[in-house]
């Protein structure tokens, strides 16, 4: 049985119900059962496509963490810092510099 799951849809598909004098339809529950029988694979399914595809997505996160290293914020900074100098002596030319 599924983690969390109480029902297979072989235990939908081979419930029987006791009949009574005054009692349902057969033939409409059978229906009911093969409809929520259905649902329940589907659903099933969809579960088992949205676990692969999280995985998939985490594995995918981690080899980028691993190939992509974090800069330090210090390292950020100086780029910064760099290219506005390099910025100012463009526009205001060795003018600038020499002050």
């Amino acid at each position: 049985m599924k983690q969390g799951s109480q029902l297979q849809s072989k235990d939908i598909l081979d419930k029987k119900f006791k009949t009574s004098m005054r009692g349902y339809n057969q033939e409409e529950v059978d229906e009911f059962l093969d409809t929520i029988i259905q649902d329940y694979e589907f659903f099933n399914q969809k579960i088992e496509q949205l676990k692969q595809e999280n995985e998939r997505l985490k594995s995918q996160a981690e080899q980028q963490t691993r190939v992509r290293p974090q800069t330090s914020n210090h390292q950020v900074n100086y780029d910064i810092l760099k290219r506005l100098s390099n910025l100012e002596k463009a526009v205001f030319g060795k003018k600038y510099t020499d002050a």
